[in-house]
């Protein structure tokens, strides 16, 4: 973080420190994990990592064994008695630059490999651990702890002020009346009771406004009863993929305080990967304790809109051919995979499919945090490639997808690997779609 020590200026108590804060972080299933693997390398092919580069370190079961081996040094009776035999490793300088390079620099902790493990082993869920050990030592790489920094000095990873954002919202909502042509249409801020407050990804108020007034326009359509905050509106959580669990807790408890201050039913969640895992699977473990609202993605409310028929949608308004990229946390690893498909067969008028699609899908590259590491700036766009070409293949001219990390990192292969395509969000998509009319009735 701020200041962080280089890892030269480290003592050994430093790492000691370190292999103890290894020990708290494993659970008991976390060691069946660690005792599980028997390297028979099938996770290797489902790695977009190790396709494209064929580097050995890339091969989730070596991530994985970088972990294995430490553990066993430090926390394993046998490792500690018959080092050589297990492959236990010295936690030292140069075991912590190949920690950095791998855990932070060969994953995004898509959960591909999980997925097709033959013993079932979480492989994320280790190399996340691996991460948290890391920053405890203050070894984030830079561009990914300035991200977690931002959120947690200023409320979010872009560091929005709360005089901007209000401005912004303000903006919007004159160009969504002027979109509309109804003079009611509203960006509602800090209105208490509403059904739901709806969080956004910074990028949007910051880069991406079409995008935030594209749900504000279904919203409107639909006669929703949703609102803003003033104090809080990051759906992200950087801190998941620095491996900073405290951060990330205190991040998740804003939104929660912020839900909670303006007492509505729900927590609806923009279009994002991880910040819907975050916020909908993470937060509870994080923060231990309940909440007295919902937590929903933003594709399952425009989804139960669309079946109630409390908006239309003409696809006609979307000729060209489409196809779906599939978000790692919202689909393999959250289970939000059939809503977005909804949507677009309402919205477009020609829909295809990439090979694999859904929980098999590939992931993009821009998760796990690298899309803040320019570090990685080159080893991200090469490993693209396996993405990039399952884009090509269904000769769509158009790609939606529902989280905006996957929307900057496809935009990035869009021009490095001359895919010729349009990337937008499957909001987007259904606003364009929106047959305006008189708003219908109904909660939510």
């Amino acid at each position: 973080m701020s200041g962080k020590p280089v890892l030269e200026s480290l003592r050994p108590e430093d790492f000691k420190a370190a292999v103890r804060r290894l020990a708290g972080l494993l659970d008991a299933s976390s060691v069946v994990n660690l005792e599980s693997c028997v390297r028979c390398g099938l996770c290797a092919e489902s790695c977009h990592y190790y396709l494209d580069d064929g580097d050995l370190r890339s091969i989730p079961a070596a991530k994985l064994n970088l972990v294995i081996r430490v553990f066993k040094r430090y926390l394993s009776p046998g490792g500690r008695i018959l080092r050589g035999w297990t492959g236990a490793r010295d936690f030292d300088a140069a075991e912590v630059r190949e920690w950095i390079d791998s855990l932070y620099g060969r994953c995004t902790l898509c959960g591909r490999c999980a997925l097709n493990c033959t013993m079932g082993i979480n492989i994320p869920a280790i190399v996340r651990k691996g991460r948290g050990v890391l920053a405890s030592m203050g070894l984030v790489p830079d561009g990914l702890s300035s991200t977690v920094d931002l959120a947690r000095d200023t409320g979010n990873n872009m560091g929005i002020s709360k005089v901007e954002w209000v401005e912004t919202v303000a903006w919007l909502e004159e160009e969504l009346q002027a979109e509309t042509g109804d003079p009611s249409a509203r960006l509602p801020m800090d209105a208490r009771g509403a059904d739901f407050l709806y969080l956004v990804n910074p990028r949007e108020p910051k880069f991406y406004p079409l995008t935030l007034t594209a749900a504000a326009k279904i919203f409107h359509a639909a006669g929703a009863s949703w609102t803003l905050s003033s104090d809080f509106f990051d759906v992200t959580n950087y801190a998941f993929f620095s491996g900073d669990d405290s951060i990330a807790a205190l991040i998740s408890r804003r939104a929660k305080e912020a839900a909670e201050k303006l007492d509505v039913k729900a927590l609806v969640l923009s279009e994002c990967g991880h910040g819907f895992g975050s916020n909908r699977w993470e937060a509870p473990e994080w923060l231990a304790e309940k909440t007295g609202f919902e937590v929903k993605s933003v594709l399952q409310v425009v989804t139960g809109y669309i079946r109630e028929g409390r908006i239309r949608l003409d696809p006609a308004r979307n000729a060209k051919t489409v196809t779906l990229h599939d978000p790692c946390r919202l689909v393999r690893m959250g289970g939000i995979v059939e809503e977005q498909r909804f949507i677009l067969r309402q919205a477009v008028k020609d829909f295809i499919e990439m090979t694999p699609n859904r929980e098999q899908n590939y992931c993009c590259g821009g998760g796990g945090g690298q899309l803040s590491m320019t570090d990685y700036t080159a080893r991200r766009r090469s490993a693209g490639r396996t993405k990039s070409e399952q884009i090509r293949r269904t000769q769509a001219r158009v790609v939606a997808t529902p989280c905006h990390n996957c929307l900057d990192q496809l935009a990035e292969l869009n021009k490095h690997h001359k895919l010729g395509v349009v990337v937008k969000s499957v909001l987007e998509l259904a606003a364009e779609a929106v047959v305006l009319g008189p708003p219908r009735t109904g909660g939510g």
